[in-house]
């Protein structure tokens, strides 16, 4: 494990989904979440969270706590029984929790579950132990990163259908069941997320595991290769990294907005639109004695205007005068 990280960071991401649903609601028979005052699609810090933990653990074959585990009998573990997983010795010996106080228990299972588990050093967690129905206690540590819930950049237009099943509703029936769903021809969502190099002390969050994460985000976004998800594709990855402690600029997803000729619940590509970063960059060279380097990694389709210029990012970028360097993908 690297060093654990000093300094702040935020991080903006932008990503893409032509026709599905990034998110839905299980408490609104599934559909996408749409903000009712503005039209916006939402999609919460939630997903993005399991976006990254599963990439993270299916594909770079890193543990995370976070996960479902059932026993012989398909019983799904609780978190305590999850927490006991890490009872164990330097040998992988599992310890009899009888046998030593609860405090040690908590000593030894955090010690593991911080050394083991990438998703607790970047999220956080908050763990229930219990030894006894007399001794109990819990484990809390609080998430380095943090993400808002992601917005997009525009009104979005769902659209609702219904098929056809390929059963029957029961062995008696002669029609097939019908299924109705709801989906997005398309949105495009910006998330907006702090790197805290406070709380990564406490939970000894090392550069990297920040490699990992940002391999998580733009990859497990690509990868996440559902009905529902399939085509979603990541377009912007900024990362503003501080020389000052105890600092950020705050609100850079605020500072992002789209230009088109068309109304925007028509758009469905991203060539329908122009990125506009003005006001980003200029909030940036406002505050560019605190920032040590900024890294992008950006996808070629996206059209990028600043004060009505359009150009590469990278050029845009290079105008405020700090350093300035792409992200290499490594986990």
């Amino acid at each position: 494990m690297t060093k654990i990280i000093q300094n702040r960071t935020e991080l903006l991401f932008l990503y893409d989904i032509k026709d599905g649903n990034p998110n839905g609601d299980p408490l609104d028979e599934n559909k996408p979440r749409i903000d009712e005052q503005t039209g916006y699609n939402l999609v919460t810090d939630v997903r993005l969270k399991r976006t990254i933990r599963d990439y993270l653990y299916n594909f770079k074959k890193k543990e995370i706590f976070v996960r479902e585990i059932s026993d012989k009998d398909g019983f799904i573990q609780d978190a305590k029984l999850r927490a006991e997983d890490f009872l164990k010795k330097a040998t992988g010996e599992s310890i009899d929790k009888s046998k030593i106080p609860i405090s040690e228990m908590k000593e030894i299972i955090n010690n593991n579950i911080l050394s083991e588990c990438i998703d607790v050093r970047l999220f956080g967690a908050t763990i229930p132990l219990e030894k006894d129905d007399k001794n109990k206690t819990s484990i809390t540590h609080t998430g380095p990163v943090q993400f808002k819930i992601g917005r997009s950049l525009h009104k979005v237009f769902v659209k609702h259908f219904k098929g056809t099943g390929a059963f029957a509703s029961d062995k008696k029936s002669k029609q097939k069941t019908f299924r109705e769903e709801d989906f997005l021809p398309y949105s495009f969502i910006c998330f907006y997320g702090i790197i805290n190099e406070n709380a990564a002390q406490d939970t000894k969050l090392s550069e990297s595991d920040v490699d990992c994460l940002l391999d998580g985000i733009w990859n497990g976004t690509k990868n996440l290769i559902s009905r529902s998800k399939v085509g979603q594709v990541p377009r912007l990855l900024l990362r503003v990294n501080y020389k000052e402690k105890d600092f950020h600029i705050g609100d850079l997803n605020n500072l992002l907005t789209i230009q088109s000729e068309m109304l925007d619940d028509e758009i469905r590509d991203v060539s329908d639109f122009k990125l506009d970063i003005s006001k980003l960059i200029q909030k940036l060279d406002q505050h560019k004695k605190t920032i040590e380097t900024i890294e992008y990694l950006v996808d070629n389709r996206v059209n990028f205007i600043y004060n009505g210029k359009e150009d590469l990012l990278e050029n845009h970028l290079k105008s405020i005068g700090v350093n300035i360097m792409s992200i290499t993908l490594r986990c």
